[in-house]
């Protein structure tokens, strides 16, 4: 809305998250096959081999699937036999499982890895109780083009393979044994620019409800004024269906519990609704004292929303949400009244070595990471999130913009969204703003990535409409899409830009002190830029307040683009773009953050920037051009930088020290003799570069403060050979879901526990207990080992295992060992 007082355009808005059920309820072991199983609610056998749906309104639906990697006749049919498909759950991808061709169909886009079609079949025994109640089957995301059969009859598609999407079972549910059977097509290549994964790859949830109901997503929540020590007014809007054929007197409920869950607001509202109809229902509820939502303190509240009839409850649904305001405009972005620069960054949407296969906790360590690295947003380049995803960015603190699509109806690959942009377009944006319009982490809407017909009239007009979609159904946010051209002529997007609230510049921000003159009233994010002018984008960004932030390509690397922000040495097949085959690559290395979670220097060096961390000082060695031969860069790579003083054969010969820092002054030293006193202030963009001839030993850095003393130290010691391992796990404490995720990475050290930067020693992994591992990496990304390898090389002396609970409580002991160290390492964990 727009502050007839300040100017400003204004959001104020609450979270949506949905609370995801522990996973997973009336959830047995695998089944047999379905051809072999009987038939009846009450046959033991039965019973024992599929779910039990109860009558509860969220189940989890994830375990237990048959899936096959193939096309095979008549496998939605309830009488076929999948005795010899695999038993797994979900969230799956089956293309990460694949190993690395050149041949593969996903290409250099896709990581080089297989696509195919995939069936997955699960079982599912429905009481008679449970008989004419709504049923839905609700997915979070199926990779792509997905069928849905429900004993043997198409319940629905979906093709769009990164939206939620919702199938009503009611119509073809009967009570006792029934067979779901889910087609995946990913076979048409290409699909995607980079890498999508394949199948089932996030939640199902199995929905039931009365006839009268909320409807899917049918709850928003905006939070139109807030005061910490007053009071905020929160608007409730709730979607109310009745599928009956009788009309209905209800009540409905609104309570608001704060973080504690302490009720601080419950309101009654008296409805009717007729037969057939959608109702609307809009309310403002006062909540008092509210604690805010903001980034260092994500505060959330629950609001429990239920329907009642006769002193019973009809239909509940529980949501998070936050209490947060944001205004924008030429001067600047106001997060809950203060001022806040973006230090932002691009993510794709695949968990590395995991692939696309969302896993909570997998989703939620992502934020951890770009949270400690210093990143305060985050744009979903170029697709939606999982749900997870933006409840942990709830959670953290952390600021998104969230994207709907790559590209409009000009295609980009021969079988992308552009195939199916008429058909869908509205209705997969409407679902997408739906689902995620309540996160208060979601501050703005992207509806298009550098599309290639933005330059036509067409474009404006499809800008215009999806604009209105987004502004439709969330009026509090604003509206942005990337746009790029390395054409002289910027001005020829002004028409297209004037759709959107806010503009989105990929890799242009240089034309942005141009552009305000031309157009003082534009509002501009840099949605994209090189890792390498990290510096001139923070100043454009520090100096103009019509600028709100930069969101670098990309906060962390990723699978597929394959090339993307490599070096390469002379000698190498060079190529001139990342469209060029650039295999064994098989991701993109553009990243602040590699696929182990390690921050390159660029990390450090940008956090200090914007001073989004506390860290004001880092040393780091540039690889010695020449020392594995000539380096070469490409478009988004920097130069490679080491945390290490290891560098045999080179001794005597120059050799450079890079150092960031947000101190007046720093000192280096090499062995406890200073080198060179050097300024890091702006005029030396906060940082300094020194040559020293390379002699082993310590160098060590130091910041001096504006009086001349020495207040804090960086070192880098000479490693000896590797000696030992040594493991660390993110957590060892683990949930005995079958779901959660331990990430436990791998260092080779000297006998003084100094990391052996060149040690690149094969690794062997095991798990006993109630774990298994499900992928090996070590963020090189022409490694082409297969992510499910228990072997794999260190690269620059480390690795990571990863391992997931079997849903069983007990202990885990996961060891790693390697030729030439004796004694391997183990380390335990607990499912509980």
């Amino acid at each position: 809305m727009y502050n007839q007082n300040t100017g400003r355009r204004t959001m104020v808005l609450g979270c949506s998250l949905f609370f995801l059920l522990q996973c997973c309820i009336g959830i047995v072991p695998a089944f047999a096959s379905t051809k072999t199983l009987a038939i009846g609610i009450n046959n033991m056998n039965a019973a024992k081999n599929a779910q039990q749906i109860v009558n509860q309104r969220k189940q989890c639906f994830d375990n237990s699937w048959r899936f096959k990697l193939a096309d095979p006749k008549d496998a939605q049919q309830t009488t076929y036999n999948d005795a010899d498909w695999r038993t797994l759950s979900l969230p799956h991808d089956w293309s990460i499982e694949g190993e690395f061709n050149i041949q593969e169909p996903m290409g250099n886009d896709g990581g080089y890895l297989p696509a195919g079609i995939g069936w997955y079949r699960k079982a599912v025994l429905i009481p008679s109780s449970l008989i004419g109640k709504k049923m839905n089957l609700y997915f979070e995301g199926v990779y792509c083009n997905a069928e849905v059969y429900i004993n043997g009859q198409l319940a629905g598609k979906h093709a769009y393979g990164f939206t939620s999407f919702t199938i009503d079972a009611t119509p073809f549910v009967k009570e006792g044994r029934n067979i779901v059977a889910v087609r995946v097509d990913n076979s048409k290549q290409k699909n995607c620019r980079w890498y999508s994964g394949s199948g089932i790859y996030r939640h199902v949830w199995w929905q039931i409800t009365n006839q009268l109901h909320f409807a899917q997503w049918g709850l928003g929540i905006t939070t139109l004024s807030a005061k910490s020590n007053e009071e905020a007014v929160v608007r409730v809007e709730a979607n109310v269906e009745n599928e009956q054929n009788t009309k209905e007197d209800v009540l409905l409920k609104f309570v608001i519990k704060d973080p504690n869950g302490k009720k601080v607001l419950t309101q009654s509202y008296p409805l009717s609704i007729k037969a057939g109809e959608k109702k609307n229902v809009i309310q403002k509820c006062t909540v008092p004292s509210p604690k805010l939502w903001d980034l260092k303190t994500p505060v959330c509240y629950a609001l429990e929303t239920t329907l009642e009839k006769d002193g019973k409850v009809i239909d509940k649904q529980v949501q998070s949400f936050g209490i947060r305001t944001i205004e924008y405009s030429t001067n600047g972005l106001l997060l809950n009244g203060n001022p806040l620069k973006l230090n932002g960054g691009c993510v794709h949407h695949d968990n590395g070595s995991l692939g696309a296969a969302a896993y909570d906790r997998a989703e939620e360590r992502r934020i951890e990471l770009l949270k400690a690295a210093g990143f305060n947003a985050i744009r979903t380049s170029h697709n939606p999130p999982s749900e997870a995803f933006l409840n942990a960015c709830d959670r953290i603190g952390m600021l998104v913009i969230d994207e709907a699509f790559d590209g409009w109806k000009a295609a980009k690959n021969t079988y992308d969204y552009s195939t199916i942009f008429d058909e869908c377009a509205e209705k997969d944006l409407a679902s997408f703003v739906e689902r995620d319009r309540n996160h208060p982490s979601v501050f703005c809407w992207s509806i298009g990535n550098e599309v290639i017909e933005r330059k036509s009239p067409e474009a404006v007009e499809i800008a215009h409409r999806l604009a209105a979609v987004c502004h439709r159904i969330d009026p509090t946010r604003p509206v942005t899409s990337a746009m790029t051209t390395w054409d002289s002529d910027w001005s020829i997007f002004d028409p297209l830009m004037a759709e959107h609230d806010i503009c989105g510049y990929n890799y242009q921000l240089h034309r942005a002190a141009d552009d305000h003159k031309r157009i003082p009233s534009r509002v501009i994010i840099q949605t994209e830029s090189y890792p390498r002018e990290a510096f001139a984008n923070w100043a454009l960004v520090n100096d103009n307040s019509y600028i709100l932030g930069d969101f670098v390509w990309t906060a962390i690397d990723y699978l597929g683009e394959s090339g993307i922000g490599r070096y390469y040495y002379k000698g190498d097949t060079e190529g001139q773009h990342f469209e060029r085959k650039q295999y064994p690559w098989h991701g993109a290395y553009c990243g602040d953050i590699d696929l182990l979670g390690w921050r390159k220097p660029i990390s450090h060096y940008r956090a200090m920037l914007y001073e989004t961390t506390d860290e004001k000082l880092y040393l780091a060695v540039k690889e010695p051009n020449g020392y594995y031969g000539e380096i070469k860069e490409t478009m988004w790579s920097v130069w490679p930088t080491w945390e290490s003083w290891t560098w045999p054969g080179h001794e005597g010969k120059p050799i450079e020290a890079e150092i960031f820092s947000r101190y007046p002054k720093v000192r280096l030293y090499l062995n406890n003799k200073l080198i060179k006193e050097q300024t890091t202030e702006r005029k030396d963009e906060f940082k300094a570069i020194v040559t020293l001839p390379y002699e082993a030993g310590e160098l060590k850095v130091v910041g001096v403060d504006s009086n001349g003393k020495e207040v804090e130290s960086k070192t880098l010691y000479t490693a000896g050979k590797p000696t030992k391992l040594a493991l660390k796990a993110d957590r060892k404490c683990l949930k005995a879901d079958g779901q959660d995720l331990a990430f436990i990475t791998v260092e080779l050290q000297d006998d003084k526990n100094i990391l052996s930067a060149n040690a690149e020693n094969k690794l062997h992994f095991d798990v006993e207990g109630e774990g298994e591992i499900i992928a090996t990496d070590n963020a090189l990304l022409k490694d082409s080992t297969c992510y499910r390898s228990k072997e794999r090389k260190a690269w620059k002396g480390k690795a990571m295992v990863i391992v997931k609970t079997t849903g069983k409580p007990g202990k885990i002991k996961v060891t790693v060992s390697t030729d030439g160290i004796k004694k391997g390492q183990s380390i335990m964990l607990t499912a509980k």
